[in-house]
């Protein structure tokens, strides 16, 4: 590192942002890092064109080399590592709900409520259709040059949805020459069951290829990139940590209604079949809730499987005159699936009346020894195992473009100015293969009741009369456009006063088309309504990065956007940075901010959400409760504020020797959110007839009508510390980097709730501590790597239990062959560590999406450049 004082000042800035907030930087890098520091860049956070990283605002900057180090093969899970996420986000060991996607959630505040960027531009939300946040499984990793994760409040800057901060996800350009690379990865879990051998196995695979080209011209640079990645399904009975599911949904069916207890008082009573030891059907006996249940695991997915196609084109070139042209483009084709045990078929039959005045539409509980409900009916349920297994299949396309002239206006000390536009296309083929019709299987009923009440298979002309593949059409679209210049508007004795100033246009759609069956409620799935809507916002903003002194700066942002749908939402922020000297720096930020009702949140047609509850009433025989999900077309934004106080400290005396401390707040107010159902119907049983009203609950629990509403009422606090230690060195001809991240939350309340250090089946995970810790040490033509991820113990939210902490250990080695070839092999979770058990989990007894339920992997890949 120089000893010239200029570069020092640059140094400590650069450590804050770049370094002392990056796990990934190795030493040699940080030289170059250093270096071109000089030139004038853009940072994640500001549109201020600067001569270094120095910012007020926490960046934390992940590249492509840590990437390959760790074996991360998605967006998601580079993310998902990182202690600054919490809550849950869906990915590939999302089953139940995810439609093949993956979601990031900065602080735990929602996946709606992190802005998604790519190369500092929008990403278009993408999904099955009518989607609220970005699928990041449209950016593949292996087109990926580094992320910069903007840990604070940037609604001033960027608008809607920055709210707990910016994901900016930059892809390789200015490439010269070919690069192939292939890596992949498989379990290597002793937990593992392979047919009759417990204790051994591989399953899970990843593959991925891709391919960089790119050429240099006279006038620029074009790099293209292609890649395609396969995962590999895990069944959850793969798994010996998976304990059997028991759903009372069984394959030979079940009758429900009314009946006598043993003293003759009336009480819900529940038949099945019965059968002889030959298995003759003899009559029905009542239900034994211990034994008469059905295990589900088999045929559901731990991992999805999925495949991805990608192609991407980058480009850069002048134009002369002082013009620049920069365009890139994104195509992603994704092809996934789900599987779900077969359909849990429910419907309520009509019973024939003493006067024959239903004939031929009713069932006959002559001899049964159970009578009708209060309605007349029963409810006849049913594993339909006849039919097979649900197979949820995605069939998506997502386009993203972008095309940037930027110049020199030469007044004053010149002005940089950029048009740009945007436009964002994402388009959904979805299916549900061996759906069920409610109302073909009641016809089916009614007209061949000893069929389908005698517990025996059913025949194929009543399989294919009542089963039917659900066929769903959905997308969303996105076009912005936009002007900014920026430059330096005078000088003082301090520095350069620079800003930024632009106008912005925006317009986005989105639409999703269920079935006509379901539409109908035909199903035995939940009813859903068609979605469609769209909204236009336009914007304008200033930014200003003041020095007041030499060693104080000043970061100043004003924005307003102007909805066609609710009207106009202002923002601001403003900072400070203290370089009280060379060694030590203080930084600042208070923000406000806004998130902007969706599509979906406005437009979203009802629909039906099977959620895990406790009925208070005892009448539910499942944990599993259908809740119909409406949205409101006259909600408001969501408000914030943010506030984060944080020191850098680089002692001189160590070289390479860095901590950075930062305080962080964020509260927001008029959250857009649904109500907790739970809470409601707690409420309701203890007699609050408003949470009844709300929910929609009947006399005497009556659950059918079950509704949960998105409202503004809504509000969410979170604070905490973010720690981090870096340490690059030299020893014994041996270069060494050390990286601690320790995330300590302090707090974590919605709507009134306290989630601080709790984990649940539905909401994720808000441990009080999360760390990451990595060594790395490059030796000639050697790299090798050790990281550990730790998440701290919990309290499960439901159970009150204590769920116990957990290390993840990994590590990882780089052969660097010659200039042009690189090998990458590690293991993952090297001491195969189970995830904890958690009341209700929503996978095997767990929560997924928050620990690590495939087990150990190895990995291993090999670049060649030519």
């Amino acid at each position: 590192m120089s000893n010239d004082n200029n570069q020092q000042r640059v140094t400590l800035p650069l450590l804050a942002t770049l370094i002392a907030t990056s796990y990934s930087v190795q030493a040699n890098e940080t030289e170059s890092g250093v270096k071109s520091s000089v030139e004038r860049i853009a940072v994640t956070g500001s549109r201020i064109q600067r001569q270094d990283m120095e910012t007020a605002s926490p960046v934390t900057v992940i590249d492509s080399v840590a990437i390959k180090a760790e074996g991360h093969n998605s967006v998601e899970e580079i993310l998902q590592s990182q202690p600054a996420m919490a809550g849950m986000s869906i990915g590939s060991t999302t089953n139940n709900g995810s439609n093949g996607r993956a979601t990031v959630n900065l602080r735990g505040m929602g996946v709606n409520r992190t802005l998604v960027l790519l190369n500092g531009r929008r990403m278009v939300n993408s999904g099955a259709g009518a989607d609220s946040s970005v699928d990041l499984n449209t950016i593949p990793v292996a087109l990926i040059k580094r992320v910069e994760i903007l840990k604070d409040g940037a609604s001033a800057v960027y608008g809607s949805d920055a709210i707990a901060g910016v994901v900016n996800i930059i892809t390789k350009d200015d490439f010269d020459g070919l690069s192939l690379e292939v890596s992949g990865d498989t379990t290597a879990s002793s937990h593992h069951v392979d047919n009759q051998t417990k204790g051994q196995g591989f399953d899970g695979q990843n593959i991925n290829l891709s391919g960089l080209y790119g050429f240099n011209s006279e006038s620029g640079n074009i790099t293209l990139g292609a890649s395609y990645q396969e995962r590999k399904g895990i069944r959850l009975s793969d798994r010996t940590w998976v304990a059997p599911g028991a759903s009372s949904f069984i394959p030979g069916g079940s009758i429900s209604g009314s009946g006598s207890d043993a003293d003759g008082n009336p009480t819900n009573r529940t038949l099945v079949p019965d059968f002889d030891d030959q298995g003759n059907f003899i009559g029905y006996r009542d239900r034994d809730p211990a034994n008469d249940v059905y295990d589900y695991n088999p045929d559901t997915w731990l991992q999805t499987p999925s495949k991805q196609y990608s192609f991407f084109a980058n480009s850069n070139h002048s134009l002369g005159s002082n013009l620049q042209l920069q365009t890139d483009l994104l195509y992603t084709k994704r092809k996934s699936f789900q599987r779900m045990a077969p359909q849990p078929a429910s419907v309520e039959l009509d019973v024939c009346k003493a006067d024959g005045s239903n004939a031929g539409r009713c069932v006959d509980l002559t001899g049964m020894g159970i009578g009708a409900n209060e309605r007349g009916q029963v409810t006849y349920k049913r594993r339909m195992t006849d039919v097979g297994p649900r197979i949820y299949e995605q069939d998506i396309d997502t386009l993203r473009a972008s095309a940037a002239l930027s110049g020199m206006l030469d007044m004053g000390s010149g002005y940089d100015w950029e048009v740009s536009y945007t436009y964002g296309r994402n388009d959904a083929k979805s299916y549900v293969h061996n759906s069920v019709n409610a109302k073909h299987m009641a016809e089916s009923i009614y007209n061949n009741q000893q069929h389908w009440f005698n517990g025996g298979p059913l025949s194929q002309s009543v399989i294919d009369d009542v089963s039917f593949t659900e066929r769903n059409s959905g997308g969303n679209q996105m076009h912005i456009a936009s002007a900014v210049i920026s430059g330096d508007l005078f000088d003082t004795d301090a520095g350069a006063v620079g800003f930024a100033s632009g106008i912005e246009y925006r317009h986005e759609s989105g639409f999703f088309t269920p079935d006509a069956v379901i539409q109908r409620g035909e199903g035995t799935a939940a009813q859903q309504d068609a979605t469609k809507g769209d909204y236009n916002v336009a914007s304008g903003y200033v930014e200003v990065s003041a020095p007041i002194t030499e060693a104080l700066t000043g970061e100043f942002a004003i924005r307003h956007d102007h909805y066609n749908t609710f009207g106009g939402a202002t923002t601001w922020k403003a900072g400070l940075t203290y370089e009280a000297s060379d060694s030590l720096m203080f930084r600042s930020v208070a923000a406000t901010g806004f998130r902007a009702p969706s599509v979906a949140e406005l437009y979203g047609g009802g629909s039906g959400s099977y959620e895990y509850l406790t009925d208070p009433w005892g009448r539910a025989q499942d944990s599993q409760i259908l809740v119909r999900r409406v949205s409101d077309p006259n909600l408001k934004p969501e408000k914030s504020r943010s506030f984060t106080l944080g020191t850098v400290f680089s002692p001189q005396s160590i070289d390479g020797l860095s901590f950075t401390l930062d305080y962080w707040q964020f509260d927001v107010t008029d959250a857009i959110a649904r109500l907790d159902v739970q809470a409601g119907l707690d409420a309701c049983y203890k007699g609050d007839q408003n949470a009844c009203d709300i929910h929609q609950i009947g006399p005497d629990g009556d659950l059918r009508k079950l509704t949960n509403p998105l409202t503004n009422v809504g509000e969410q606090n979170t604070k905490g510390i973010d720690f981090n230690t870096q340490y690059t060195f030299t020893k014994n001809n041996v270069d060494w980097s050390i990286n601690n991240d320790l995330t300590r939350l302090l707090e974590f309340k919605q709507d009134g709730k306290e989630y601080t250090g709790t984990i649940g089946q539905t909401y994720g995970a808000f441990a009080k501590y999360k760390n990451n810790f990595r060594v790395t040490a490059r030796l000639e033509d050697w790299s090798f790597n050790y990281s550990n991820r730790f998440i701290g113990e919990m309290t499960d939210f439901n159970s009150g239990d204590t769920v116990g902490s957990i290390m993840y250990h990994n590590i990882s080695a780089s052969w660097y062959a010659t200039d042009s070839i690189v090998a990458n092999f590690g293991i993952k979770n090297l001491t195969d560590e189970l995830p904890r058990h958690v009341s209700n989990g929503n996978t095997g007894g767990t929560v997924p999406e928050v620990y690590n339920t495939i087990g150990r992997q190895i990995f291993a890949g090999v670049n060649i450049t030519f």
